[in-house]
């Protein structure tokens, strides 16, 4: 539509998009679960934390076991809040690695259009081609849904969260391989070789083609990209509401999402890299940072696996116990107070 007609078409079609979305949400307000607001509980959070940090041990801040040591109890939230806070700890823990993630990710919108435009188009644009993610995604995620999962249940094959997004990762690494493998085949092609888009490559209308290796050919990288999506941002979102206590789901959330912007940051660092044939090389780069960094997250993270349905029964509680809902707001003086409430 922007080549055809214009820009205006173009943003149109987007705004269009962002109507309809906007409006399934206002219509299907009244189909949500919603809790009611409780108050902010970031500054207790806080305190947890640094009570863990001070004795050095994860269990430090909870009233049973202060008053275990024979201290005062007399703390502002019960052993439930300090569970949920450790669930948020171990989220934030596993997001550590994420920027890796999104440095590879961010390829498919900048330097992977840039690579296409060194190529054959035959009159495909080379921006168009990124929409190739997408299409991977709205194919490939039922499949994941209703065959892959569905399958590795039948046959008590595990595949918690952490295992996931180690996928996602390594799925990333190959992405980055591919990607690395047509620049190599781009720099064999001519009319330029290693210097694509060199003035050889100017046609009779006045246009500079790319090599001679046909765009269809990067298909592949964006699959690969779309489908470690599924499997690492995805579960990184499932991981940062699942593992979020009730009342921080938000918070957490937008730690998940800041981790983007490291990645970008990281991304504006490696700019100096993206010239011919040293992007080659950053590709290879990429894929062994993001292969290394599954690797890490498995040998860290990937006993967490066992706890998993452990952690989010407490999501449970919290529905099924109102007690639990008032302690978050209120904060029960001692364990004891809590459990008379509940009596």
């Amino acid at each position: 539509m922007e080549r055809d007609t214009d820009f205006w078409s173009a943003y149109l079609l987007c705004l269009c998009i962002f109507l309809v979305g906007t409006l399934v949400l206002v219509l299907g307000r009244k189909v949500y679960v919603v809790r009611p607001p409780q108050g902010s509980i970031i500054t207790d959070a806080f305190r947890v934390i640094w009570m863990m940090i001070k004795n050095r041990k994860m269990d430090a801040a909870k009233p049973s076991y202060q008053a275990g040591l024979g201290k005062s109890s007399n703390l502002r939230w019960d052993d439930h809040f300090v569970e949920e806070v450790k669930r948020a700890l171990i989220a934030c823990q596993v997001f550590c690695f994420y920027p890796i993630y999104w440095v590879v990710y961010g390829n498919f919108s900048n330097n992977f259009v840039t690579q296409a435009g060194q190529m054959s188009g035959h009159g495909i644009p080379n921006d168009l081609m990124q929409n190739f993610d997408p299409i991977a995604i709205i194919v490939f995620l039922p499949l994941v849904d209703q065959v892959l999962m569905p399958t590795l249940r039948k046959h008590k094959i595990p595949f918690p969260p952490i295992n996931r997004i180690v996928a996602g990762f390594w799925i990333a690494a190959l992405a980055m391989v591919y990607a690395a493998v047509i620049q190599h085949f781009i720099y064999q092609a001519g009319p330029c070789y290693g210097h694509p888009l060199c003035e050889a490559a100017t046609g009779a209308d006045g246009v500079i083609r790319g090599n001679n290796i046909h765009i269809a050919s990067q298909t592949g990288a964006y699959m690969l990209i779309g489908l470690s999506e599924i499997f690492a941002s995805v579960t990184g979102l499932e991981y940062a509401y699942t593992k979020a206590p009730p009342s921080m789901k938000s918070f957490v959330q937008s730690m998940y999402l800041l981790t983007n912007a490291f990645g970008s940051a990281i991304s504006e660092a490696l700019n100096p890299l993206l010239y011919d044939p040293a992007i080659q090389w950053m590709f290879v780069g990429l894929a062994i940072a993001s292969f290394v960094a599954g690797c890490i997250i498995w040998i860290l993270f990937h006993h967490l696996n066992a706890h998993e349905d452990d952690m989010n029964a407490l999501d449970q509680d919290y529905d099924k116990d109102p007690t639990l809902r008032r302690s978050s707001v209120h904060g029960d003086r001692t364990v004891g107070l809590h459990e008379s409430e509940k009596v």
